[in-house]
């Protein structure tokens, strides 16, 4: 950095404007004044002064990574806690909803919701691969398996 005062008067001059556009996209009040501080911080290391742009970027890009990191936290929380759920239940309650979510796959309409959800979760292949196969688009075959996994909500609510 030029100098300690270059660095204050970007601080005194653009960290109200950092701070709301943290606050806007983290809403939390802790988290939004670290990230503004992260990027001062940063700022000084690399020992270069740098105009508003380059701030309010460097915030939002931050903001993003801290969300993005948060998303895959709650992800592998929610797997943590199914895999615990699954868990608790007894081999003769799992055979019972494999064989309810088998019974229901079987019935789905129309029989190419079935080949969609069973080329999806059986075989792992992707949507794109999937429409490749069926030679349609892959919004066609998210939409038959959104409608199939619609029934087989239906078709488990009913039976359980």
């Amino acid at each position: 950095m030029k100098d300690k005062e270059t660095l204050e008067a970007l601080f005194r001059t653009h960290y109200r404007e950092m701070h709301r556009l943290a606050m806007t996209l983290l809403h939390d009040e802790a988290e939004s004044k670290d990230v503004v501080a992260d990027v001062f911080a940063r700022m000084a290391e690399a020992d270069r002064a740098e105009g508003r742009g380059y701030l309010l970027a460097a915030v939002r890009n931050r903001c993003l990574n801290l969300l993005r990191n948060r998303s895959i936290q709650q992800r592998i929380q929610r797997l943590y806690l199914l895999e615990q759920e699954v868990e608790a239940k007894s081999a003769e309650q799992l055979c019972e909803e494999s064989r309810l979510m088998e019974q229901g796959i079987g019935k789905l309409e129309p029989p190419v919701c079935r080949q969609v959800v069973r080329l999806h979760f059986e075989q792992g292949m992707t949507f794109r691969e999937i429409a490749r196969e069926l030679c349609t688009s892959e919004t066609t075959v998210y939409k038959y398996l959104r409608r199939a996994m619609k029934q087989l909500r239906q078709h488990l609510n009913n039976e359980l």
